[in-house]
């Protein structure tokens, strides 16, 4: 099974503009982790993580020193109108910032893993290693 290690997300916290301006009447962002899916069947393990609006160039996938499967994602969105000649009393910016770690069951080729980016959803495939190779071996004692 695989099990969370640490989990960090961006907490959202006012600015001094909320203290100048009334900012109650503008709708929040909905601050809320990525949602993971974690499938298994006889061959490999598959992690789904869904990010709209990311690309592969978004995140950073890696094996940390303990042999845990780090996923971190950062996004950023800052959209840029250059036609309009207005100045801004206030502006949103997009960003995005997510860090998982996930320890490995034992039975996990950790050299074979792969991971792509499709339609704003990581998936990760982490390939079993053979049953043969997964079971115990009596070793005599001389």
């Amino acid at each position: 099974m695989l099990y969370p290690v640490l989990r960090d997300m961006n907490n959202w916290l006012d600015n001094d503009f909320d203290d100048m301006l009334d900012t109650s009447w503008m709708p929040r962002m909905n601050v809320t982790a990525p949602a993971i899916n974690v499938k298994e069947n006889e061959k490999n393990y598959e992690i789904e993580l869904a990010a709209p609006g990311t690309t592969k160039d978004d995140f950073k996938v890696n094996l940390d020193k303990e042999g845990n499967l780090c996923i971190k994602m950062e996004h950023k969105n800052e959209k840029k109108d250059e036609n309009k000649k207005e100045h801004y009393l206030r502006r949103e910016f997009s960003y995005s910032n997510y860090e998982q770690a996930l320890t490995l069951p034992d039975d996990v080729e950790k050299d074979k893993i792969e991971a792509k980016v499709d339609n704003g959803v990581l998936r990760i495939t982490l390939p079993r290693t053979a049953k043969a190779e997964k079971e115990t071996k009596k070793i005599e004692v001389g």
